[in-house]
């Protein structure tokens, strides 16, 4: 697979020796956040590490800190109930290996995260799309994601918060999803890692404790903890008992095939988890900042808006549709330094979107939307 046209234009750019703002900057040991650094490093230095002791689901402290990690958000799940894996990447290849054969089917958000495409392929399933659509807000069409259900659909992906919509799956959607699943014997795949970063008032509801449908639910230390080189995660089962119990069974399994958890992260865990708090909070102001930072420049065009964003770290700016998203990209990095994600990378249908990201320095992001908006006028 060749460069795409905007990374090729990007490295031209600085190739050339220009300064470019990377709005797309999601990597948040880069961002200029501050870690405990002692604590993490000593949280690694734990000697139980020096011993071999394989679990396939992961050993039962480090699943009991995910457990306390839930139960802060007053949500009661056991350790029996999940699997630790390296990443929600493993966590997808492992449900996909759990429910489907070569040629299954499974449904996706448009828009949504391009990773999607690269899992299934290697898990020999084939995607099938089913709209979000926009109107004072996002929400799901359920007449189209009912129609793209076939007899080989085995499951169906909930992105919670939306990435890069930041949009919630709503109590009366989640209620309609579980009704369409479990009618058909279709297991949710709701995607949370984003979860803990909502814009609201409120603590959005989890899907870790769905009963009505047969459900597994993703997350992990890349966006709870900003620990993305730490590479754990994991995924939590539920819905109806006995397919619970068979689904957890039988992962169990694939698990042990790979044994793919190290001991120092896992008895690390716990004290990650701990230290999330201070991370949360630095994130969550530099996105209030720059969101506020958006509308303030917003409010002098009349060209240009941004949709609503309920969570997440991801901004859609509307700009006029006078060119595609992705010359829109190519000409912002050639002519004004500046990167963005053209909307079709996440799957965005027709033109005049672009994605930026929350967590880009303020400073940085300042700056770069200007020349955004300069541009586009």
């Amino acid at each position: 697979m060749g460069l795409n046209r905007l990374t090729l234009a990007l490295a031209r750019a600085r190739a050339a020796g220009k300064q470019v703002l990377d709005l797309t900057a999601s990597n948040s040991t880069e961002c200029g956040f501050t870690y405990d650094r002692e604590g993490i490093l000593g949280a690694l230095t734990d000697p139980a590490s020096l011993t071999y002791e394989p679990d396939a689901c992961g050993l039962p402290a480090a699943r009991k800190a995910v457990c306390e990690y839930y139960a802060g958000r007053g949500d009661s799940v056991s350790p029996e109930s999940m699997v630790l894996t390296t990443s929600t990447s493993e966590a997808y290849s492992f449900v996909f290996r759990l429910l489907c054969d070569a040629g299954d089917e499974v449904l996706v958000p448009q828009p949504s995260y391009p990773l999607f495409d690269f899992l299934a392929e290697l898990a020999d399933v084939r995607l099938q799309r089913y709209p979000l659509i926009y109107d004072h807000g996002w929400q799901i069409d359920f007449h189209s994601l009912e129609e793209a259900l076939t007899a080989r659909t085995r499951a169906l992906i909930v992105v919670h918060p939306n990435n890069p919509t930041g949009s919630f799956c709503k109590a009366q959607e989640i209620t309609r999803l579980n009704d369409i699943c479990a009618g058909r014997g279709t297991a949710i795949i709701a995607d949370e890692v984003f979860l803990d970063y909502s814009l609201g008032d409120s603590a959005p509801q989890s899907f870790v404790t769905n009963a009505g449908a047969l459900t597994f639910t993703l997350s992990g230390l890349s966006k709870i903890c900003g620990l993305p080189q730490m590479k754990a995660a994991w995924v939590v089962a539920s819905g109806p008992k006995e397919m619970q119990r068979e689904s957890l069974r039988r992962l169990e399994v694939i698990a042990d095939t790979y044994l793919s958890m190290n001991a120092p992260v896992q008895h690390a865990l716990a004290a990650f988890l701990r230290q999330r708090e201070p991370f949360h909070k630095q994130v969550m102001r530099r996105v209030r900042q720059n969101l506020a930072e958006l509308d303030r420049q917003l409010s002098r065009e009349s060209a240009c808006g941004r949709m609503l964003v309920e969570g997440g770290w991801c901004a859609v700016l509307r700009v006029p549709a006078t060119r595609s998203d992705e010359d829109l990209a190519l000409e912002l990095v050639s002519t004004r330094g500046v990167l963005v994600h053209p909307g079709h990378f996440y799957d965005f249908s027709g033109s005049g979107t672009i994605v930026l990201s929350l967590i880009v320095p303020s400073e940085d992001f300042s700056r770069g939307l200007a020349e955004i908006l300069a541009f586009a006028r």
